[in-house]
């Protein structure tokens, strides 16, 4: 039971200091602030992160473990793609896309955390990675028989990734125009269909072994 209740203050915490971070920024955001619109005593920060510069990354580490926690239910991160053909990388690059479409447009995604995503995607020094996406560059370069530290690579893993990102951070061009306010089931399957298309057009020709 008590475990229960550190994990309902932890997450309240995180969700708190994710809205207001992505609206006010990390310096317009107090500690203070934070724990009153999480309900907590202030000394809850120290106990789970020490600060706030560390509660901050926390919110993107929590993300990544999230992600990655969920993708071992399917797939498994320690296989090298090297040992695959290329037709199973493509097969598994779908499989991956597919799962993450329901991932990315599930409630564990909130629009606050998109936000605050797509702010550090603007800072300089920060390098945004994770398992999962490398695991992904490691299929893509070895699809296309290149290194995965080259930039046709690199290009092609982002603009893969956009195919799945796009409508969550471009809202006003599907919702808005939908007169909806979130994903249903038939938006997540037109979503996944059109990832689909678009690998196989890029994949189309490729040389299988």
């Amino acid at each position: 039971m008590e475990k229960i209740r550190d994990d309902n203050s932890k997450n309240r915490i995180l969700a708190a200091a994710t809205t207001l971070f992505a609206k006010k920024g990390f310096d317009g955001t107090s500690i203070r602030e934070i724990c009153k619109k999480a309900e907590v005593n202030i000394c809850m920060i120290s106990y789970y992160w020490g600060g706030k510069r560390e509660l901050y990354e926390g919110i993107i580490e929590n993300l990544i473990e999230q992600q990655t926690e969920y993708s071992k239910t399917f797939m498994d991160l320690n296989k090298n793609p090297s040992e695959l053909t290329k037709a199973e990388c493509i097969e598994l690059l779908g499989t991956i896309l597919d799962k993450a479409v329901d991932f990315l447009y599930s409630n564990k995604i909130s629009n606050d955390l998109m936000m605050f995503l797509l702010k550090e995607q603007q800072n300089p020094k920060r390098k945004l990675d994770s398992p999962v996406f490398s695991y992904i560059r490691k299929l893509v370069a070895r699809i296309f028989g290149d290194d995965i530290s080259h930039k046709e690579i690199i290009y092609k893993t982002v603009f893969i990734f956009s195919q799945l990102n796009s409508p969550r951070i471009m809202p006003a061009f599907c919702l808005g125009m939908l007169g909806q306010d979130e994903f249903g089931e038939d938006d997540k399957q037109i979503i996944k269909d059109n990832i689909k298309f678009y690998i196989n057009a890029i994949t189309k020709e490729v040389a299988l072994d």
